[in-house]
């Protein structure tokens, strides 16, 4: 891979966040919070505070024009409900998650895995996509290439790098007690998945995780990366909210009903 592509995009992802969050109209910081919101207050204002993740498919930036999947969507949920959207991209999803859980953010408008441990902290609404994830590795050199995976049990002893406090971690935990053998976890705060996909093709890490949608994407312009093999089955992702909006992710529901088609 040409380093010039790769400082592209272990870049792109931090610096255009920060232009989308701080420079471009309508995106600045949110409201002053005091605990999570439901609908009713976020009406009363007149603002929806929103976070999401700065990836080529959901939320990024071309120029001076920010556009994506979740943008989309997000903007015209709070337009067809006299809302205006104020929109903060987060490389973390520990950070994103810690936002919604103290009233900074009412909505994680992102691809979130609908399972079980995070229902238990979150509501989710009707599910967005269909999607699973995949290893993300370089293709193997020559047939006696000791890094490629074959398939999951390859993975014992590995070490896998995550965005820190990704849910991934929770499949990786799963994986690593169903082929009864310990996979190494390095958890990466600054850089999001798309960052770290690069990283892996450029050599600097051996594996990473990630949707598959969002590897497909990545992997047209990098060549040289392999994602064929899943780490999980597939599974509903949706939007998340916190348990104290349900009338939120009602709202939210109806209309996700009406437009997903």
């Amino acid at each position: 891979m040409n380093p010039s592509k790769l400082i592209r995009y272990i870049i792109l992802g931090s610096l255009a966040a920060l232009i989308a969050t701080y420079l471009l109209p309508n995106h600045r910081p949110p409201r002053n919070h005091h605990g999570p919101r439901d609908y009713a207050d976020i009406a009363r204002e007149g603002i929806l505070a929103v976070t999401t993740e700065y990836n080529s498919l959901d939320f990024h930036v071309e120029g001076d024009t920010v556009d994506g999947m979740n943008y989309r969507l997000i903007n015209q949920f709070a337009a067809d409900h006299g809302l205006k959207a104020e929109i903060i991209p987060l490389m973390s999803f520990e950070e994103r998650l810690e936002g919604l859980l103290k009233g900074r953010f009412d909505i994680i408008a992102c691809d979130i895995p609908t399972t079980s441990e995070l229902k238990d902290s979150l509501l989710f609404s009707t599910p967005i996509l269909l999607n699973r994830q995949v290893l993300v590795q370089r293709k193997p050199q020559d047939p006696a290439d000791t890094t490629y995976i074959k398939s999951q049990i390859d993975l014992a002893h590995k070490t896998i790098h995550l965005v820190k406090g990704s849910p991934t971690l929770q499949r990786i935990n799963h994986l690593s007690n169903e082929i009864g053998d310990t996979i190494y976890v390095q958890e990466i705060e600054k850089y999001g998945p798309e960052q770290l996909i690069a990283m892996v093709a450029h050599g600097d890490i051996d594996y990473t995780v990630c949707e598959e949608n969002l590897a497909r994407a990545v992997a047209d312009s990098l060549p040289g990366i392999d994602i064929s093999t899943a780490i999980s089955f597939n599974q509903f992702y949706a939007w998340a909210m916190s348990k104290h909006a349900p009338a939120l992710r009602d709202s939210v529901n109806l209309w996700l009903k009406k437009h997903l088609k």
